[in-house]
């Protein structure tokens, strides 16, 4: 699988608005490539469009930012990769011209088929609670007001 940057900071900007969940304010593009470390130029193209996926929310003004649009536990990577790349292209374009004359070509496109079916699985049973949960330190205890 290869995953891509625009992705890749996609799931970091959403994991930090997941551990931000609690927070009555919306969180500022500012704080979360501070706290991760993610370039600002990427990151307000990304997040409008997870905006446009319904992934986060945004609020203009002084007092805005964003927020996760719905809770950490029912947005899986699969969404956050969706939303930035696009339903995936699984058959190869040489696959795809030979699967009507190749016996191997068809074999191989549903080979293909299978093996995405499999990753994209794996990326929807990942929800960004899951990762917030990986990445509390072990032995930390929640703090609550």
């Amino acid at each position: 699988m290869k995953i891509s940057a625009k992705t890749e900071y996609a799931a970091i900007a959403v994991v930090e608005l997941a551990r931000r969940n609690d927070d009555r304010e919306p969180v500022r593009i500012r704080t979360i490539c501070e706290a991760q470390g993610v370039p600002a130029r990427f990151l307000v193209h990304i997040l409008l469009q997870l905006k446009a996926a319904g992934i986060v929310t945004s609020t203009r003004g002084v007092g805005g930012g964003y927020r996760l649009a719905r809770e950490p536990g029912a947005i899986t990577l699969r969404d956050v990769h969706q939303a930035v790349e696009g339903a995936a292209d699984t058959t190869g374009t040489v696959t795809r011209g030979l699967a009507r004359r190749s016996r191997a070509a068809t074999v191989l496109a549903a080979a293909w088929n299978e093996a995405a079916r499999a990753e994209s699985d794996a990326l929807a049973s990942i929800t960004l609670a899951d990762l917030v949960d990986r990445c509390r330190v072990p032995g930390e205890s929640m703090y609550y007001i």
